[in-house]
This record gives C-alpha cells, sequence and structure tokens, in this order.
C-alpha cells in the first residue's frame, strides 16, 4: 500500500459508526467505504437480512477480493482512506492477515443499550449479532502481533467527541478539522444500499447526538444475550482511551 492512512473502524451494529463515518467523510482529504464485508457476509452465511439480494449485488460477496479492493490506490488529493466495519462480517476461521496493514480501531457499547436498540429493528439477537465476541478475537489477532489498537466507548466519545476526535487524529497522524463535527444532513453516495432501511437518523442528523441514558426493558432471552456479551465488553472497556 502507499503511505496513506488507511483506517479500519470495527464497530457492532446499533453504534455510532455512520456517524463516525460520516465526521471523517467531512474532511477534504477522505474517502470512505461502508461495510465492504457486508455482502460477502450475507452470502457465506445465508442470514435473512433486509434488502438482501441488493446488497449481495453491490459488492463482492468473496472475503478476499472484498479486502483486496481495500488498498487499491486513492483518488487524487485524498490521502486518508476510512472503512467503516461491522465485525459481525467476519468470523474467527477466516484469514484476517490482512487487517494487520490498517490502521485498526474499535468501537464499542455497552450489550445491554446495543441489543434494547437492535431489538427494536429486528426480531432476534444473539451475541454473534452485535459483534462484541468477534471484537474480542479481533483485538486477541492484533494483540498476538503486537498491534496497537485504540479501543472508543460510544457513551465516553458522545460526552466528548472533540476531544477523542483530536486524540484519535493525533494517533493516526493526520490533523484535526473541526469539520469532523458536523456535516450536512440527508443521504451519501457512499451509503450502502441498505441505507434507506437503516440510515433514517442519521440522515436526519448534522452531528454527534449527545449522550443520554437510554431506557432498557428486555426479554428473558434479549437479557441473556447481553449478560453473555458482558465479559468481552467490560474487559475491551478496561483498556478504552481515556482524554
Amino acid at each position: 500500500m502507499s503511505d496513506a492512512v488507511r483506517v479500519a473502524m470495527w464497530s457492532g451494529p446499533r453504534n455510532i459508526s455512520t456517524a463516525m463515518m460520516r465526521a471523517f467523510e467531512n474532511r477534504p482529504d477522505t474517502v470512505v467505504v461502508d461495510e465492504p464485508l457486508y455482502a460477502a457476509y450475507l452470502a457465506r452465511t445465508g442470514v435473512d437480512h433486509p434488502v438482501r439480494e441488493a446488497v449481495i449485488a453491490s459488492q463482492p460477496t468473496d472475503a478476499a477480493a472484498a479486502a483486496a479492493a481495500l488498498s487499491q490506490p486513492l483518488p487524487e488529493g485524498v490521502s486518508v482512506h476510512y472503512a467503516k466495519h461491522h465485525a459481525h462480517h467476519v468470523a474467527r476461521d477466516m484469514d484476517l492477515s490482512w487487517t494487520l496493514r490498517f490502521r485498526n480501531v474499535l468501537l464499542i457499547r455497552d450489550p445491554f443499550e446495543v441489543v434494547a436498540s437492535y431489538v427494536r429493528a429486528r426480531e432476534a439477537c444473539e451475541p454473534e449479532d452485535i459483534g462484541l465476541p468477534q471484537q474480542g478475537w479481533l483485538i486477541e489477532l492484533w494483540d498476538a502481533h503486537g498491534v496497537d489498537v485504540p479501543i472508543l466507548d460510544t457513551s465516553d466519545f458522545l460526552r466528548a467527541p472533540e476531544p477523542h476526535l483530536r486524540w484519535l487524529c493525533g494517533w493516526l497522524g493526520i490533523g484535526f478539522t473541526d469539520r469532523m463535527l458536523s456535516w450536512p444532513a440527508g443521504p451519501r453516495e457512499s451509503d450502502g444500499v441498505w441505507a434507506p432501511h437503516w440510515y433514517a437518523a442519521v440522515w436526519a442528523s448534522t452531528g454527534f447526538e449527545p449522550w443520554r441514558a437510554r431506557d432498557i426493558d428486555l426479554s428473558e432471552h434479549d437479557a441473556a444475550v447481553a449478560e453473555a456479551c458482558a465479559p468481552v465488553y467490560a474487559a475491551l472497556h478496561a483498556r478504552r482511551v481515556r482524554v
């Protein structure tokens, strides 16, 4: 790869991952890609998601090909490549050595909040659906190779977006710009074909939503899912960036 800064932001669903993508996309030196492994995930698992066939038609269904595309030369004037990844799109038996070439970042959120949000949009939820187990073994992979990977917690970030973005830009070796704090409302050409189903709140947004406490009322099953993810979250949370 060139000397470009290539960021791989790994989160679970129902996080601030799309807003974070907006923040980077609003930089004049950055190009973004939205969930490049989504089609490969759907093709591999057979899972039924909204607009499944459209997603599969829009991206490579081979994970290796999708990953390789992330290393293509950047357009003139662009020096930062930002990929929004969902951790549940990868599996432990996949060859993920390609991730070692990227500036990986984990974006985490309390699993009880994630599950409560997830089940409002989907009928079923299991630990693997919200990405925390995958984030746990991804950090094990990177630790084993001595790769420095910062962890950002959503609740901390939303209480202080600018300090966190300044820290992240410093870690990446790129200049911070206040353009990352606000953006025009509406869709983007870079949004995945699934955006009309999932991105209504982001399309209406012009910046990061201030943190607020969430009402959480989970069924017995859904509470058990959150409980199963809690140890991984606690371990990652203990390593989070503090600014």
